[in-house]
């Protein structure tokens, strides 16, 4: 009997035990049981150094990140957290029962970062030049503050030419932006390169409430690059060539729209490549956003097919040119706001 009472005890002591284990909530549970199978930020696709250079357009941002994770062990894991938990917050809407792990799209139920408004982000440029034309007048600086309010807003005139087949999922993010200084620095560089020289030489004002764009020339052909969250706040925001800021001015075409800063806010808002920088089984985790076998450039006619779906070439984070790039989807819009949320890496920039 005493052999029997005391089995009882260790099976109820183990009962205990395993309860306490357990989450202690269901946020906790959403949390354990995301689904992180299909996560990557390093990549090997070297479109940047190739094909992109060929046909004008060259984002850096993934090289950037490749060079900022190699020197800082400690980035992945803080990626990958962040990533975790903009797959939970999307995890609490019935849209993440659909489509792309982590994408929130699809459902019927807002997303939770809904009641976050709207969300108004102060910008600080500076422009960093060795001639006159390097030292953009206001009026340009405006217009790229203006194209940014219209691309996020879906204000855009030219969203109207979105096909019928992606029309649906155009969508206002309900982030805009407001012109907050602009710092003016003469320095006889002529390049500046993508390793944050000039992030250096001027280190950004108040990062963590505030976007920090730097214009000057990067070389190499290089349009811009941009910092995705969690890295190192001293390097945090944009840098872009000045000739690929905004609409008016000093402008090349066919980069002379304002979207390649367009595009690299969404890197710094957490966006991906729509390809994936990678092939048709990489992804950029959003569900609405076709799969595709790499960049699209110039301006692709409709429809361009790749991995048995039709690409959104009109989607700012393709390479196309700036006339033909257009739009930010539902899924992406879903995504970008998690940052904003109160576990997110840009929650202080909300309202």
């Amino acid at each position: 009997m005493k052999k029997l009472i005391m089995g009882m005890a260790a099976l109820a002591l183990l009962f205990t035990s395993c309860e306490k284990d357990q989450p202690e909530n269901v946020n906790e549970l959403a949390q354990e049981s995301v689904d992180m199978s299909d996560f990557y930020v390093h990549t090997d696709y070297n479109d940047e150094d190739g094909k992109a250079a060929q046909n004008g357009k060259n984002c850096y941002s993934m090289k950037n990140l490749n060079r900022l994770l190699k020197e800082d062990d400690k980035l992945y894991r803080k990626m990958y957290d962040i990533e975790k938990n903009t797959r939970s917050i999307l995890a609490k809407s019935s849209n993440a029962n659909k489509g792309k792990p982590g994408s929130g799209d699809g459902g019927t139920t807002p997303p939770p970062t809904d009641n976050i408004g709207i969300v108004t982000i102060p910008v600080v440029v500076t422009v960093v030049y060795s001639n006159s034309q390097e030292n953009i007048s206001e009026a340009q600086i405006n217009s790229q503050i203006a194209v940014l309010n219209a691309d996020f807003r879906a204000q855009n005139s030219d969203a109207s030419n979105t096909p019928s087949e992606f029309a649906s999922v155009v969508a206002d993010s309900e982030v805009q932006f407001t012109l907050a200084g602009v710092r003016r620095y003469s320095n006889a560089t002529t390049q500046w390169g993508t390793n944050d020289a000039v992030k250096g030489q001027y280190p950004p004002e108040t990062p963590a409430t505030t976007l920090n764009i730097w214009v000057c020339n990067i070389g190499g052909g290089i349009l811009g690059y941009a910092q995705f969250p969690g890295g190192p706040a001293a390097t945090d925001g944009v840098v872009v060539g000045p000739n690929y800021f905004g609409n008016t001015g000093y402008v090349s075409a066919p980069f002379d729209k304002g979207r390649t800063v367009t595009h690299e806010v969404g890197h710094y808002l957490n966006l991906r490549h729509i390809w994936g920088d990678g092939r048709c089984q990489q992804d950029d985790f959003v569900a609405d956003t076709p799969s595709s076998d790499g960049p699209n450039y110039g301006c692709p006619s409709y429809p361009t097919t790749n991995c048995r779906s039709t690409d959104m070439t009109m989607n700012y984070m393709d390479y196309t040119n700036d006339n033909c790039m257009y739009m930010f989807s539902s899924g992406q819009k879903s995504r970008l706001r998690t940052v904003f949320a109160s576990s997110g890496p840009r929650a202080a920039m909300a309202p």
